[in-house]
């Protein structure tokens, strides 16, 4: 591949932006959950799960899109919006298109340096959301 040119993020489609911020939201859950729980590895990865589901990241998504800036909601509405061959197994198509947006969004923020308001975003998620509700 050549790399002569690094891509603005503001060119990229998004599910290009989706498959960057599926890895964010998992780094940062699985970092959370090292950090603070004594937990075996397949203990870990089912606590995880209750986090980075498309129907955790479409209920993740309803509670913080009220804090999104018009910037974030416009991407997370492209990437909500962008067509998708499949779905999730467990999530209806719904759900699978807001944790697309979500992702999207994620992705957009990670790569255009906004870190702090990454975290910032996901602290209110972690402090807000249940991962065992329904």
């Amino acid at each position: 591949m050549n790399e002569s040119e690094k891509i603005d993020p503001r060119e990229l489609s998004p599910l290009a932006l989706a498959f960057v911020g599926d890895s964010v939201l998992e780094l940062l859950v699985r970092q959370r959950l090292v950090e603070y729980h004594r937990l075996s590895a397949g203990k870990l990865n089912a606590e995880k799960v209750k986090y980075v589901s498309a129907k955790a990241q479409f209920r993740e998504e309803q509670l913080l899109e009220p804090l999104f800036t018009e910037d974030e909601l416009a991407v997370f509405k492209r990437g909500r919006n962008a067509s998708k061959a499949s779905v999730a197994k467990h999530a209806s198509p719904e759900e699978y298109r807001a944790s697309t947006g979500f992702e999207c969004l994620l992705g957009w923020l990670y790569l255009n340096g906004q870190l702090e308001r990454v975290h910032q975003l996901f602290e209110v998620l972690w402090q807000q959301f249940d991962p065992d509700q329904k």
